[in-house]
């Protein structure tokens, strides 16, 4: 599995769990790991983020 399919995972699983407040529940994780000074945490749930967006948009857009 490549890097890029383990995020794209990551994104499917946080917005399986959490629906609409998977962003919500990103952005507190990213800011939980900012606190810690764990820069690689925030780099890789950034890239989560920005797959979980992609994701909302292209459904809307569906709809």
């Amino acid at each position: 599995m490549t890097r890029d399919q383990e995020l794209w995972g990551m994104a499917s699983m946080v917005l399986r769990q959490h629906g609409d407040r998977a962003p919500v529940v990103v952005a507190e994780r990213i800011e939980q790991l900012a606190s810690e000074g764990k820069a690689e945490g925030v780099a890789l749930w950034k890239e989560v983020a920005r797959r979980v967006d992609q994701t909302i948009r292209a459904n809307i857009s569906q709809q």
